[in-house]
């Protein structure tokens, strides 16, 4: 295995480690930019309007969201497990 996967290997593992929304909230102001983090946020948004039904332009206009990044995160709700395995745990 490369340092490379094993370093983001571990990053998993670190961010599955964080129980408490402080320490997650202080870890990832500490990881990631403002910006990056509400790029994340918004991208969750999206996926839960995605999966409750709402349509892109409903979405694009709550969101302003791109449609290059909404088709993404759509792509990702449909076929990949990310986001509907872990957004329906919070429903």
């Amino acid at each position: 295995m490369s340092n490379d996967k094993e370093d983001v290997l571990d990053l998993y593992k670190v961010m599955a480690s964080i129980s408490m929304e402080e320490d997650m909230e202080n870890f990832l102001n500490d990881l990631c930019t403002c910006k990056e983090i509400e790029s994340m946020a918004q991208r969750v948004k999206a996926a839960k309007m995605l999966l409750k039904g709402e349509t892109y332009d409903e979405i694009i206009k709550k969101t302003n969201i791109s449609s290059a990044t909404l088709s993404r995160v759509s792509k990702c709700v449909k076929y990949g497990k990310g986001y509907k395995n872990t957004l329906k745990k919070k429903d």
